[in-house]
């Protein structure tokens, strides 16, 4: 068994949305899904990318992707790593493959001095947050997620002009 990461590179886009819809179904979150092969060529292809992916390769077969991108923490002052989405494909789970897509985010944090990584999990996901704590995650239950998106986004957007 060998588990390969390496980063996502033109020609990608169809198998990260495929990640990306499989991950959807999982959550329950499908009808959420907008993106598309051009969005996501855009999105982590174009000459200055803001977000990043690996994929993770099992035997020489995708077996999962995190998508991730730079935040910055003004408590540090420093910049930190967000990771979006991980996943694995159910016949590549409890192989390692999960592991090793955060084992490797992990060593790129402390690679580029970065001062946290971090990400969010569905409280209902206990496969998910048992693995995290088993890595050695926090859950920081003093947070609370707020977001505007949509109508809401553009009626803020226009406020006060």
């Amino acid at each position: 068994m060998s588990i390969v990461i390496r980063p996502a590179r033109p020609g990608d886009e169809a198998l990260v949305l495929s990640f990306i819809r499989e991950l959807a179904d999982y959550e329950k979150l499908s009808a959420m899904v907008e993106a598309t092969t051009e969005s996501v060529a855009a999105s982590l292809f174009c000459e200055a990318p803001k977000a990043f992916c690996d994929i993770a390769e099992l035997d020489g077969e995708p077996a999962g992707f995190a998508l991730w991108f730079y935040n910055y923490s003004t408590f540090l002052g420093r910049h930190g790593l967000y990771l979006e989405d991980v996943y694995v494909r159910p016949q590549a789970r409890r192989r390692g493959v999960g592991e090793a897509l955060l084992t490797q985010l992990a060593a790129r944090c402390e690679a580029e001095g970065l001062g946290r990584f971090e990400w969010w999990v569905l409280n209902w996901n206990t496969p998910a947050i048992d693995f995290y704590k088993s890595l050695g995650a926090e859950a920081l239950d003093a947070w609370t997620v707020y977001r505007v998106s949509g109508k809401a986004l553009g009626d803020l957007a226009r406020r006060g002009r």
